[in-house]
C-alpha cells in the first residue's frame, strides 16, 4: 500500500499497484526492446531491425497481459530461472534450509562470486523450498540505464545508492537503506545482500564490517546496543558455491592486470557482459548453503564479520576444482577432472593462470 509518507519510495521494489506502469514504461523503452532484438534475433539487428520492433512490443504486451502484481512478476521470474538452470548448469543443491522457519523473515548475507545468480540462486532455493521470495540489494552502478531499473524494481530489489560522493548525501542515503532493511524484515520480508561490495574475484570470502554499520544505523537511531539490535535481524550466513565460474577467465585478467600495472579500467558496458555472461555461462553444479542464524551477535561489526566469515568459509560446498586448484587429494578429484582443469589453465597467460588456480583453491585452504 503507497502512501503519502513513504519514505523509501525512491529505492524500494515495486508495490502490487505500480507493477502495470513499469511494464508499460518497460514496452515503451526503446533501449529495451533494442536490447532482445540484438540478442534474440542479432542476424536482424542492423537494416531489418524496425520491422521487427513492433512485432516484439506486440509480443511483450500479449505477454505480460496477465502479470497485475509482484507475485505474478515471480512466476514469470521462476520460469525464466527454470530455463537458464536447464542451459547453464548441472542442478541446484542446497543444504540448511530445514532449520530455518518458512513464516520468519531472514536477512541473508552470502559471499559475492556472480553479480546476478548470487541472489538468484538463494532466492530460488527458497522458492522450491515454499519460503518467500526475498528482497534483493543491487547498488546504483548497474542501474544506468531506466530499463535497468525498471526490470529490477519489478523483481523485489532495492536500491543500495553507491553514487552519492558527498558525506552528508551518502549518510543521508546509509541511514535510508538501514531504516529500509529493518522496516522490511519487520514486515515479514526476507532480504539479500552481498558480505562486500563488488565480487570475491579471488576467491577469498570476506564479510565488510561497513555493511554491518550500515545495518547498525537504525539501531543507533532507536538506542539499542549493537548486539541486541543485531540479533533481532535474524542474520544467516549463506555459502554459494559454483563448480565452474562462467567468469573465472575475465575475473582473473583483471587481477593480473592491477597485480602487474597497479590499476584495471573497466570497459563501459563490462558490468553488463559480467552479469550476461554468469546467467548463460557453464556452471556446472551449484550448491546453496544456508547456515545457522546469528542468535547473540558479537559487540562489534569487526567480530560479527568474523563470525559471519566462519560460517561461509565452513559451509562452502568444496567441488573437485577446489581439491585440485589447492594440491589436495580428495576421492572427487578424479584424472578426469584433473585433465579437465588442466584444459581450462592451458593457454592462458602463466601470472593469469596462476591467480584463476588461486580463485579456485582458496576455499579449500580456508575450510583446512
Amino acid at each position: 500500500m503507497q502512501t503519502n509518507n513513504d519514505i523509501y519510495k525512491e529505492i524500494r521494489p515495486y508495490n502490487d499497484e505500480e507493477v502495470s506502469g513499469a511494464i508499460a514504461r518497460l514496452v515503451n523503452d526503446k533501449e529495451f526492446i533494442t536490447a532482445i532484438l540484438n540478442y534474440r534475433f542479432p542476424q536482424f539487428s542492423g537494416v531489418l531491425g524496425w520491422l521487427l520492433i513492433p512485432l516484439i512490443k506486440r509480443f511483450l504486451i500479449w505477454k505480460w497481459s496477465n502479470v497485475k502484481t509482484v507475485a505474478d512478476v515471480q512466476q514469470q521470474v521462476a520460469r525464466y530461472m527454470e530455463a537458464t538452470i536447464d542451459h547453464s548448469c548441472d542442478g541446484v543443491t542446497q543444504s540448511g534450509l530445514d532449520k530455518l522457519d518458512p513464516s520468519q523473515s531472514y536477512l541473508f548475507i552470502s559471499n559475492h562470486r556472480d553479480i546476478a545468480m548470487d541472489p538468484a540462486m538463494v532466492n530460488w532455493c527458497l522458492y522450491k523450498n515454499n519460503f518467500q521470495t526475498l528482497r534483493i540489494a543491487i547498488g546504483d552502478n548497474l542501474l544506468k540505464k531506466p530499463c535497468a531499473t525498471e526490470l529490477m524494481r519489478l523483481n523485489k530489489s532495492f536500491i543500495v545508492k553507491r553514487s552519492a560522493k558527498a558525506p552528508r548525501e551518502m549518510m543521508k542515503a546509509l541511514g535510508l537503506l538501514s531504516g529500509y532493511i529493518s522496516h522490511s524484515l519487520e514486515t515479514g520480508n526476507s532480504i539479500w545482500i552481498a558480505q562486500k561490495e563488488g565480487r570475491a574475484k579471488d576467491g577469498d570470502d570476506k564479510t565488510d564490517p561497513a555493511i554491518l554499520k550500515m545495518f547498525y544505523m537504525e539501531g543507533r537511531k532507536r538506542k539499542q546496543p549493537f548486539s541486541e539490535f543485531m540479533a533481532g535481524l535474524n542474520i544467516v550466513p549463506v555459502a554459494i558455491s559454483y563448480e565452474n565460474d562462467p567468469c573465472d577467465v575475465a575475473k582473473a585478467k583483471e587481477l593480473y592486470e592491477k597485480e602487474t600495472h597497479g590499476s584495471y579500467e573497466k570497459g563501459e558496458f563490462e558490468d553488463i557482459e559480467s552479469i550476461v555472461q554468469g546467467i548463460v555461462g557453464q556452471k556446472r553444479r551449484i550448491h546453496v548453503s544456508f547456515g545457522d542464524v546469528i542468535r547473540a551477535p558479537a559487540e562489534t561489526p569487526e567480530a560479527l564479520a568474523e563470525a559471519i566469515d566462519q560460517q561461509i568459509a565452513n559451509n562452502y560446498h568444496l567441488f573437485p576444482a577446489n581439491y585440485i586448484a589447492a594440491g589436495i587429494e580428495d576421492e572427487t578429484a578424479t584424472e578426469a577432472e584433473k585433465a579437465r582443469f588442466a584444459e581450462k589453465l592451458s593457454g592462458l597467460p602463466q601470472g593469469v593462470a596462476d591467480i584463476l588456480k588461486k580463485m579456485y583453491a582458496f576455499p579449500a585452504l580456508k575450510k583446512q
